[in-house]
């Protein structure tokens, strides 16, 4: 009586859900990069925090914003985005650590599902995903390194969560914002947002004016930048009866 007592306590899931409660981005902070391109964000924090370019939306269209749910797996054991997906906050952003694994998947369509329940705000994965074609259909923002139809499923290892991991060859805290759309992926640090809001902000405004100066036809690209940066380097354009050549004032 006792052994099944404890083979059906065995078999009962834990309710003593962990409460990852690290800073993340208030409210007004995330709805500030709302429109905000991955970018345009990247530029307006000093060309960094890009993750490797390999990294794409999964769906032309797909896009994240929300503050970033690290978490460390292990090249084929998916325990951990497991783990992610039932203990991270609505909202939050798994960013799944595959360390760059692209033989086999770590997340496919049934896992995307129970996310999209739970209210997540998408998947960063630094590794392979499977059942595309299902994924595509949900409105769940998934990111990934690949596509692999292997299995690699394997659940013996559970790796940290909420600590930092390095992703695409950035590291990501938890709380970091994190930025995706067919560009690719950005990540802002907590701290840092309210000033690469303002700066995104500038940079936004002064890309349309240009755009309505082309609109307008009163000016090309190379009037606005290529002539401007030669002339404080000294040089110009001397024009050929076959071309152009850059030249010495």
């Amino acid at each position: 009586m006792i052994e099944k007592d404890r083979q059906s306590m065995s078999n009962r899931p834990d309710t003593k859900r962990p409460d990852f409660d690290f800073p993340r981005p208030t409210p007004a902070q995330i709805a500030a990069f709302k429109g905000v391109t991955a970018a345009t964000a990247h530029e307006a924090q000093g060309r960094r925090g890009a993750l490797d370019s390999i990294i794409k939306p999964l769906r032309p269209g797909f896009r994240i914003l929300g503050p970033a749910f690290p978490a460390q797996g292990q090249p084929g054991d998916n325990l951990t985005a497991h783990a992610a997906i039932s203990f991270a906050r609505p909202g939050d952003v798994i960013v799944y650590s595959a360390g760059g694994f692209v033989d086999g998947a770590s997340f496919g369509d049934t896992m995307a599902t129970a996310a999209l329940a739970r209210g997540l705000g998408g998947v960063v994965i630094d590794g392979a995903v499977r059942d595309a074609a299902e994924l595509r259909k949900l409105d769940l923002p998934v990111f990934a390194r690949g596509v692999s139809l292997r299995s690699r499923g394997d659940k013996a290892r559970l790796g940290p969560l909420a600590q930092a991991v390095e992703v695409g060859g950035i590291r990501v805290e938890p709380g970091d914002l994190i930025i995706g759309d067919d560009d690719g992926v950005v990540v802002i640090p907590l701290a840092d947002l309210d000033e690469v809001a303002r700066v995104s902000r500038e940079k936004e405004a002064k890309e349309e004016e240009f755009r309505s100066r082309f609109r307008a036809g009163g000016a090309t690209t190379w009037d606005l930048f290529g002539a401007g940066i030669l002339a404080k380097s000294g040089y110009r354009l001397a024009f050929t009866e076959t071309g152009a050549d850059i030249v010495p004032v």
